[in-house]
């Protein structure tokens, strides 16, 4: 049995059994910055592009993808709409932090793409080639000024494309993710990895249905030679990994062929830590090291499908109940949402204690939001995804939707149905196990749970798909996140929930389905404190 499985019993049992180090205590006040920092690198402004009538939710989460390719504007459009700063907002709410908000240095600026705990970003660089609008070279995107900054001149696009194994061998264009472990982990230590790993499936959901709303297709790729990108970028592996790379097709067409020599070349720039103590967390160590284990080895087509098509199999099975509860209850069809894009990113928060269960949300935004949630479960575009399967499957806690009565079910999207799990109000259940007090989850309009067969996969593919699970679930929230102001929903995510306990309440099949996230969906207060400052 890989580390990887380990690591998932462990986050599953984290509510009963605290991760180790189980004393550790942030230091708040030597907290790193929520970007990375290179004072020394020229940058420049990045255009935006003027908002798409046509560029709608539903489009973004449904539609046809075209061939045409990105231009600047689009680009710089997509970074500043999914991790680029809109806004400045106080609200007034249930989390912790609500008290230090109104001081600038602890100030709370939304973006699109939603996030584990806070606004602690995903690196994103841009290695660009011939094809592209500028000199080629590797820049850094920095969410504070929207801007690029450059890290280093000259085309060393042949050495992503030696890294990606064969995948995208015409592109010279590519946004690489890199995860900088203390910025995550100075909060959450050991369960940082968790943390972070859905984080790069919320950043890849949000391009996927960005650039579908522009009719573009995005895809990415999570398994390649990790080790040589890294020394590209200049990074210390123990440090900060990379976790996916995303070919851009291009609309300028290239001329010429596209360098085929390995240039060695590598990023001397480095950016400044702002923390005096970086600490180290040896769990995180050995779970990143067992993910680096045949990153280059790319599951064959038709592996995944099958190994989720036995392992759903297997998990239903372990789940029917022997008399069954009632008949599945038909939703209606999704409604269209009423938002494009652009707008629905930047209206997109969670929640934070401030849903109301009067009025009931209506059984069609219930049908809208399980839908989106469950198409990002195929990680649709991504290289090492399933073709049809899904990595997750999605269980509903109704308590105030009209037209479903309240009780615990599993969603079936195949034909759009609730099937009955346990009848009844199941306020006194969510409540009882969820850790923090930022949430009343009985007054949710319903609370989705997404659940995966994390063992399955890792026997399938290895210890690295535990990044493609996580990446699925993280995607499913952005989803939703996305869809629920569309659908005129409050919305909200949470880790903070004991996992064995749903397991238990579910009926899910012990250790081979693991409850993974929750997410809140319903009505808000009518008259809420607000101050939403937009500075894009």
């Amino acid at each position: 049995m890989g580390y990887a499985r380990e690591y998932a019993s462990a986050v599953l049992w984290r509510g009963r059994v605290p991760m180790e180090p189980a004393d550790f205590v942030p230091d708040w006040a030597d907290r790193p910055r929520k970007d990375k920092y290179f004072p020394a690198a020229p940058h420049f402004p990045l255009p935006d592009c003027p908002p798409d009538p046509s560029a709608g939710v539903r489009r973004g989460l449904f539609g046809p993808r075209g061939e045409d390719g990105f231009t600047l504007p689009l680009l710089g459009g997509m970074l500043r709409d999914s991790y680029g700063l809109t806004g400045r907002r106080l609200a007034v709410q249930a989390n912790s932090d609500l008290g230090t908000l109104p001081r600038y240095p602890h100030a709370n600026f939304s973006r699109g793409t939603a996030s584990g705990g806070g606004l602690y970003p995903i690196g994103i660089h841009w290695v660009s080639g011939a094809s592209g609008p500028l000199t080629p070279g590797v820049h850094h995107y920095a969410t504070p000024h929207h801007s690029m900054r450059r890290l280093l001149t000259g085309d060393v696009t042949v050495d992503v494309r030696a890294a990606l194994g064969g995948f995208a061998e015409d592109c010279d264009q590519f946004l690489v993710l890199t995860v900088k472990f203390w910025q995550n982990a100075f909060k959450y230590n050991s369960f940082a990895y968790h943390v972070v790993t859905m984080d790069i499936g919320a950043l890849l959901e949000t391009w996927r249905i960005w650039a579908g709303a522009q009719g573009l297709h995005l895809g990415a790729a999570l398994w390649f030679d990790e080790e040589r990108i890294g020394r590209l970028l200049g990074l210390r592996p123990e440090q900060e990994g990379v976790f996916a790379v995303v070919p851009l097709r291009w609309a300028r067409p290239r001329t010429g062929p596209l360098p085929s020599a390995p240039t060695g070349a590598r990023v001397r720039a480095a950016d400044q830590e702002r923390s005096r103590t970086v600490i180290a967390f040896d769990t995180v160590r050995r779970i990143h090291e067992a993910t680096l284990a045949g990153a280059v080895d790319r599951p064959a087509a038709g592996v995944l499908d099958a190994a989720l098509e036995t392992a759903w199999a297997r998990v239903r099975a372990a789940a029917e109940p022997e008399h069954p509860v009632g008949a599945p209850i038909p939703l209606p069809a999704p409604q269209e949402p009423a938002l494009g894009v652009r707008e629905a990113l930047r209206a997109r928060r969670s929640s934070f204690g401030r849903f109301t269960g009067k009025p009931a949300m209506t059984a069609a935004q219930l049908s809208t939001a399980l839908a989106a949630a469950a198409s990002a479960g195929r990680l649709t575009g991504c290289a090492e995804g399933p073709g049809e399967a899904s990595l997750t499957r999605l269980h509903v806690f109704v308590n105030h939707v009209a037209d479903v009565p309240a009780g615990a079910y599993a969603y079936e999207p195949a034909d759009r149905s609730l099937r009955p799990v346990k009848p009844g109000p199941q306020g006194w259940f969510l409540q009882r196990n969820y850790f923090l007090d930022n949430y009343n989850l009985e007054q949710a309009g319903a609370v989705i749970v997404v659940t995966a067969p994390t063992p399955a996969v890792l026997d399938a593919v290895g210890d690295r798909g535990l990044r493609l699970v996580n990446a699925a679930v993280g995607a499913s929230s952005q989803a939703l996140y996305t869809v629920a102001p569309a659908a005129g929903l409050a919305c909200g995510v949470a880790l903070g929930f004991d996992s064995v306990s749903y397991t238990e309440h579910l009926g899910l099949a012990d250790g081979e389905e693991l409850p993974l996230l929750i997410m809140m969906i319903g009505q808000e207060h009518r008259s809420p404190a607000d101050f939403d400052h937009a500075i894009v």
